[in-house]
């Protein structure tokens, strides 16, 4: 039975290093480390930018993701948005996603780009840590999920 598990252990490691070589993915990722997928961006914003255990916040930033793709304003993709400079957490592209939040994240990614939003984000475009209030009279605050304070920007009459 030891010799059986062996093989299969070695069979399995075998199989995963080929897939990352073809650039097949597991869960959404790019196991080749090439050019990421929508979906792998929309997952290490959520991923890196709420609490990992919380598919409401996680649902919220892809919101705000989605809000600004529909914006002429800022980039025409997934990845595009996320990557903006300064705007998402440092490293959110390349730092490697290390618990089970990715799984969540991957599940809710889907959700996001089967058009799912969450109701309470509304037309946000814009969030910070939960906590945190700033005394800019443009800063409409509209939902705190997952560890965020979300908000619109509106012009102050």
């Amino acid at each position: 039975m030891r010799q059986f598990n062996n093989a299969m252990l070695r069979a399995i490691v075998a199989a995963v290093a080929l897939a990352s070589l073809a650039g097949c993915g597991i869960a959404g990722m790019n196991l080749g480390m090439g050019r990421l997928s929508e979906k792998e961006c929309m997952m290490r914003a959520m991923y890196f930018e709420s609490n990992r255990s919380s598919a409401e916040g996680m649902l919220a930033v892809g919101t705000v993701v989605m809000n600004r793709l529909n914006d002429p304003r800022y980039p025409k993709s997934v990845c595009g948005v996320v990557g903006q400079k300064n705007q998402f957490a440092q490293g959110v592209l390349t730092r490697p996603m290390t618990d089970s939040g990715a799984v969540l994240a991957s599940r809710v990614a889907d959700q996001v780009l089967s058009g799912a939003r969450h109701p309470g984000v509304q037309a946000a475009q814009h969030f910070h840590t939960a906590g945190l209030r700033f005394p800019y009279n443009n800063m409409f605050y509209v939902l705190e999920a997952g560890g965020n304070e979300f908000y619109e920007k509106r012009r102050v009459r």
